[in-house]
Formats: C-alpha cells, sequence, structure tokens
C-alpha cells in the first residue's frame, strides 16, 4: 500500500494544546530563571563569576544578594575571614638536635585577588600552599638557632618566621595575619642534659651560699672577739682607775638574782654570800669598799623587795 497519499485527520483543539505546552515551556523556564538567576553572598564573604563563554570574571562582589545568568554563570564563593592552621614540624637545630616544633597560622585569602586564587590554586587553596611553605620555613629558621637559642629568644624565633612566612604567603596572594609557636620539645638525651644542667647549677648556688654563710660567720666571730676584747679591756681599766667597780658589778649580779627568786613560785632565804656580795671579805679589805657594802645590802634588800 502506498502510505505516502495518506491525509492524516486533524485532531479538533490541536492549536490550543500547542499553545497551552508553549506557555507551561516559557513557565518552566521562567520560574527557573528566577530561582536560579539570584544568589547571596553572607557576611565574611566574597564571591567570583565563572562564565561558560568569558571564563572567571575580574570582578569580587562583596556581601549581598547579586544577579547571574542562569546555567551561563555559576558563583564561587570563598569565606575571607582569618582561620587558624596547626602544623607540626620536626626539624634539626644548629648543634644536630632534633627539635619538635608546633605552629599556629591565621591565614585568609587576599579579597582582590580572588580570581588569581581561583585560576592557580582553586578554592582548596590552604592544603595545596600553607603546608609546604611551613615545613621549609620552619626547617630553615630552626637550622639558624642552637637548641638552647630556641628556648632562650623564642620570641626572636617566632619573628624571624613570621617574617619569611609572610613573604612566602603573599607570592600567593594570601595573607597571615598571626603567627605563634605552641609546642616546642626537644629529643630525650637533650631534655636529661638540661635537667642535670640545672641541678648542677643549683648545687652551685647552694655551695655558693654556704662558703658565703661561713664567710659571714666568721666575720661575725671576729668583730664578737673584738667587742669582747675592747670590753675586757675596759673593765680592766675601770678596775685600775676605782677598785669599786667589782662591787657595783656584784651589786647587779645579786639584783638579777634577787629579781628571779622574787618571781620564783619558791622561797627561798639566802645569804649576802649566796647572793655573790662577801660583804665580810670586802669588808676586811679596804675602807672604800666597806663603805659601800651597806649601799650594797640596801640594794639587794630593795631588789628583793620588787
Amino acid at each position: 500500500m502506498n502510505f505516502q497519499n495518506a491525509k492524516v485527520p486533524k485532531l479538533p483543539g490541536g492549536g490550543a494544546a500547542s499553545a497551552l505546552l508553549k506557555v507551561g515551556i516559557i513557565g518552566a523556564l521562567g520560574l527557573y530563571g528566577a530561582a536560579n538567576s539570584l544568589y547571596n553572598v553572607d557576611g565574611g564573604h566574597r564571591a567570583i563569576v565563572f562564565n561558560r563563554i568569558y571564563g572567571v570574571k575580574e570582578k569580587v562582589y562583596p556581601e549581598g544578594t547579586h544577579f547571574m545568568i542562569p546555567w551561563f554563570e555559576r558563583p564561587v564563593i570563598y569565606d575571607v575571614r582569618a582561620r587558624p592552621h596547626l602544623v607540626e614540624s620536626t626539624s634539626g637545630s644548629r648543634d644536630l638536635q632534633m627539635v619538635k616544633i608546633g605552629l599556629r597560622v591565621l591565614t585568609r585569602p587576599v579579597p582582590n585577588m580572588l580570581p588569581t586564587v581561583y585560576r592557580t590554586l582553586g578554592e582548596n587553596y590552604n592544603e595545596r600552599v600553607l603546608p609546604s611553605i611551613i615545613h621549609e620555613t620552619l626547617k630553615s629558621v630552626v637550622a639558624q638557632y642552637n637548641a638552647s637559642q630556641l628556648l632562650t629568644q623564642r620570641e626572636a624565633v617566632s619573628r624571624e618566621i613570621r617574617k619569611i612566612l609572610t613573604e612566602r604567603a603573599t607570592q600567593f596572594n594570601i595573607a597571615l595575619d598571626d603567627v605563634s609557636i605552641t609546642m616546642l620539645t626537644f629529643g630525650r638525651e637533650f631534655t636529661q642534659a638540661i635537667e642535670a644542667k640545672q641541678v648542677a647549677a643549683q648545687e652551685a648556688e647552694r655551695a655558693k651560699f654556704i662558703v658565703d654563710k661561713a664567710e659571714q660567720d666568721k666575720k661575725s666571730a671576729i668583730i664578737r672577739a673584738q667587742g669582747e676584747a675592747k670590753s675586757a679591756q675596759l673593765i680592766g681599766q675601770a678596775i685600775a682607775n676605782n677598785p669599786a667597780f667589782i662591787t657595783l658589778r656584784q651589786i647587779e649580779a645579786s639584783r638579777e638574782i634577787a629579781h628571779t627568786l622574787a618571781h620564783a613560785s619558791n622561797k627561798l632565804l639566802l645569804s649576802s654570800d649566796d647572793l655573790l656580795l662577801n660583804l665580810s671579805v670586802m669588808g676586811a679589805g679596804a675602807t672604800t669598799t666597806a663603805a659601800t657594802a651597806p649601799a650594797a645590802t640596801a640594794a639587794v634588800a630593795a631588789a628583793a623587795k620588787l
């Protein structure tokens, strides 16, 4: 049979169906365009746009809502806030000591250079750049110092690391806000050597203190002996000039004894000889001494009443 000349009957209402189909397609495209033509950039973020025809645009879009052509354009959003990165590295010092150093780095991309960052490094720029430059910088800086200098000059080491890292990161359009050393540990042998050195230093300080104390005790004994010799000399001169000086000292001693006995719980009766007066001996010695004996007796009696 020949179907080439066959006529297909027209369905009633075909024009209305095609018009409705067109309206549906246009409406769907409109909804798709409305839903995909806007995008938001949150706070602390920046956006660049990739165009399927022109590639990455040079404009950097700030925070807010922006327009794009659906399907032809795609936004790439970057977080431009500083983010911390912790890196640990084991390096050798100048005196061949193994040092394990931990570094905390705050980094962020340079907002105006985001198109270049996307072209050269992509979105995960931190993982591609930071580990390599941080490890290299740590090894080069630590090798310039001895192990002891890393402890005593920690601030200077941190400044040197920050300076070199900032220069290296700038080449990749990455900004460094802060660099700080969080950990610094040495090998077991070096740690034991430091502990032994500290113990030896403490022992040396202790020995020095003992020597200084002995020297001071020696000077004190000399001064005390000189004082006693001077006192004996003065007492001898006083006795030579006035024999009654001995009687006066006996009276003072008797007064102290009487004062002690007066405040004691036990009551005792003592003769003048027991109170170091020896009045009978002094009365036989000289008239001046005998003249002072009644005064001594009176002083002892007055002291006993206190």
